[in-house]
């Protein structure tokens, strides 16, 4: 079993950036393939950003490309989401989600661990 925290959410003006981090315990990290989902109020929840177990290989939503970038630090058991430029839509619960295997999916039935959440608000 895979325990996820996520840290990092708050409340930041539009245009301002944040980041997220989400350390994983129970399994070799290395072992996981990662990814960052989130849920706006009142919506179901989406994909956000992955990334491979190596971190070569990473893919996004089209509504976070060039603004958002997934990194991970095998070392340190921890994946990271900065978020840059961000806007009001962006506002959500942001989850971190892992499973085992060796392919990268958007689609959160393929995730088996998730983390508690963490709040991002952008105001206007």
């Amino acid at each position: 079993q895979v325990q996820l925290v996520e840290s990092g959410g708050g409340l930041v003006q539009a245009g301002g950036s944040l980041r997220l981090s989400c350390a994983a315990s129970g399994r070799t990290f290395s072992s996981l393939v990662m990814g960052w989902f989130r849920q706006p109020p009142g919506k179901e929840r989406e994909f956000v950003a992955g990334i491979s177990r190596s971190g070569g290989s990473t893919n996004y939503a089209d509504s976070v490309k060039g603004r958002f970038t997934i990194s991970r630090d095998n070392a340190k058991n921890t994946v990271y989401l900065q978020m840059n430029s961000l806007k009001p839509e962006d506002t959500a619960v942001y989850y971190c989600a892992a499973r085992l295997g060796a392919v990268a999916t958007s689609r959160a039935q393929d995730f088996a661990s998730w983390g508690q959440g963490t709040q991002v608000t952008v105001s206007s």
